[in-house]
Parts: C-alpha cells; sequence; structure tokens
C-alpha cells in the first residue's frame, strides 16, 4: 500500500487540490446568487408583470420570462399575487452590454 501511495502521490495531491478548488468555487458562486435575488412585498394592485416593468433596468429578462422565472422559484405563487405576500424575484443579472457602434465622419 505504501508503493502505491508513494508511486501516486502527485496525482493524489492534484485530485485533493481540485476538489478543493471546485469546492471553494461553488460556494462563491452560491454566495453570489444570493445577491442576484431581492425580496419583495406585493402591495395592493400589484402584478407580477407590473414588477417585471419595475424592475426592468435590474434584470435582462422579458416580462414573460419574469413571470415564469418568479412562479418557478417562489412556492405557492400561481398567475393572482395577493397582498401582503413576499415572493423572490431576480433583479440583477448580468446585462450583456456588448452593442457596437460604428464612428463615421460628418458629411460635408
Amino acid at each position: 500500500m505504501k508503493k502505491l501511495c508513494k508511486q501516486y502521490s502527485y496525482a493524489i495531491i492534484l485530485i485533493i487540490v481540485s476538489c478543493t478548488f471546485a469546492f471553494i468555487l461553488s460556494f462563491q458562486h452560491h454566495a453570489n446568487d444570493q445577491d442576484q435575488y431581492v425580496k419583495v412585498t406585493i402591495s395592493e394592485g400589484d402584478t407580477l408583470w407590473q414588477l417585471s416593468n419595475q424592475y426592468a433596468g435590474k434584470h435582462s429578462l422579458s416580462n414573460d420570462e419574469f413571470v415564469s422565472w418568479v412562479k418557478k422559484h417562489n412556492e405557492n405563487i400561481s398567475d393572482q399575487i395577493f397582498p401582503g405576500e413576499e415572493i423572490v424575484i431576480p433583479v440583477s443579472k448580468k446585462i450583456s452590454l456588448q452593442t457596437t457602434e460604428l464612428a463615421s465622419a460628418p458629411e460635408e
């Protein structure tokens, strides 16, 4: 057994380091996910569609995607929401800013 451990010591160390690194990254990713959501309390007259529009600058989802996400990630949410309910909504999804502008010379 000692000979086997000695022969594969580098591989064993590499596996242990890789697992530790993967665990640390997984934990950090989970901690960052919590920053991307906010809990809101529903007021009289609120709808999921209105919440989507209200927080439109803070998520990159369409209104339909937003409503589907909220229904999927909150228990007991149906098509109707009621005042006083607390729900979790996505608010800081990274919005891609990959717009390209071409500069042009002014016409004379």
